[in-house]
C-alpha cells in the first residue's frame, strides 16, 4: 500500500533503536527525508539514508536545537513522531521512588514530547502536518511495578488528546500509539525490564515468557510492527483520524 508519504519530511526522536528505529525504517520506506535524533545516532541508525542529529531531549534547550537542525536540514517538519521514553521497573515499590525519579521520568517521558512539540508547532502549522507520539498500554493499564511511568504515560495520552481538539481545526492531526511490551532492548536486553524484574540470579527469560502469556497472541509485539501503524497514522490516507490512541498490545489489555 502506497501511504502518500513520498517526499514528505519528518522528525523522529530516540531514533537510534527500538521503536524509533522501526518508525525510521518505515519511514524511509515510504520515501519520507528522515531527521533521525537520538543522544547517540552510530550503530545501525548510521547505515540508513536519513539526516541523523545527535541531541538531549532531557534538556530544556534540547527540542529547540533539534527543530531547528531539522528545518535548517529539510526545510521543514510535516511529520513529528515524538519517541523519546524510557522505564525503570520498581520492584521495591512506591515507597522506594524518590522525587528525583519521579521527576526524571515525567522529564523525559512527557515533557520531552510536550518541549519538542511546542518547537516543531510552527512548521507543523505551515504544512498543515502530523503527530505520533509512542504512549504506552501503562497509560490505560497502570502498574505498580512502574508507578511512576504509568502515571507519565497518562499524562502524556491526556496532553495529545487535549492538543487534538486545539490543533485540529488548524489542520494538524494529532495521535498516540500504545504498544504493550515489545521486543526491544529495552525490555529483552541487559539491564531491561525482564532482566530488572527478574532480580539478582533470576530467570529473565521466564520473566518474559509470563508476560507473553498475558497477551491473547501469546507474544511480544515486534517493533516493525510499531513502525508501520506510525507510519500509517502519519498518512494522509487516513485523513480524518485524530484524537486517536491506538493500542497495539496483542489483545492484552482486558478492557474494552
Amino acid at each position: 500500500m502506497d501511504l502518500q508519504l513520498r517526499g514528505k519530511t519528518a522528525l523522529v526522536t530516540g531514533a537510534s533503536r527500538g521503536i524509533g528505529l522501526a518508525a525510521v525504517r518505515a519511514l524511509v520506506d515510504e520515501g519520507v527525508r528522515v531527521v533521525a535524533a537520538a543522544r547517540h545516532v552510530e550503530g545501525e541508525l548510521a547505515s540508513l539514508p536519513v539526516e541523523a542529529v545527535a541531541v538531549d531531549l532531557s534538556t530544556a534547550d534540547g527540542a529547540a536545537q533539534v527543530v531547528d537542525e531539522a528545518v535548517s536540514r529539510v526545510g521543514g517538519i510535516d511529520v513529528l513522531v515524538n519517541n523519546v521514553g524510557f522505564v525503570h521497573p520498581r520492584p521495591a515499590g512506591f515507597a522506594s521512588v524518590t522525587d528525583d525519579d519521579w521527576l526524571e521520568t515525567f522529564n523525559l517521558d512527557l515533557m520531552s514530547a510536550v518541549r519538542t512539540t511546542r518547537a516543531a508547532l510552527p512548521s507543523l502549522l505551515d504544512r498543515a502536518g502530523s503527530i505520533v507520539t509512542v504512549c504506552s498500554v501503562n497509560a490505560t493499564l497502570p502498574d505498580p511495578l512502574v508507578v511512576d511511568y504509568s502515571a507519565a504515560k497518562a499524562a502524556c495520552l491526556s496532553f495529545f488528546k487535549s492538543l487534538s481538539k486545539e490543533l485540529g481545526p488548524q489542520g494538524i492531526r494529532v495521535n498516540t500509539v500504545s504498544p504493550g511490551p515489545v521486543a526491544t532492548d529495552l525490555w529483552l536486553g541487559t539491564g531491561g525490564v525482564a532482566e530488572t524484574v527478574a532480580g539478582a540470579g533470576g530467570d529473565a527469560g521466564a520473566v518474559a515468557d509470563s508476560v507473553a502469556a498475558g497477551a491473547a497472541t501469546g507474544r511480544f509485539t515486534q517493533p516493525a510492527e510499531v513502525g508501520a501503524l506510525i507510519a500509517f497514522l502519519a498518512s494522509p490516507l487516513v485523513g480524518n483520524l485524530t484524537g486517536a490512541d491506538i493500542i497495539l498490545d496483542g489483545g492484552m489489555t482486558p478492557t474494552i
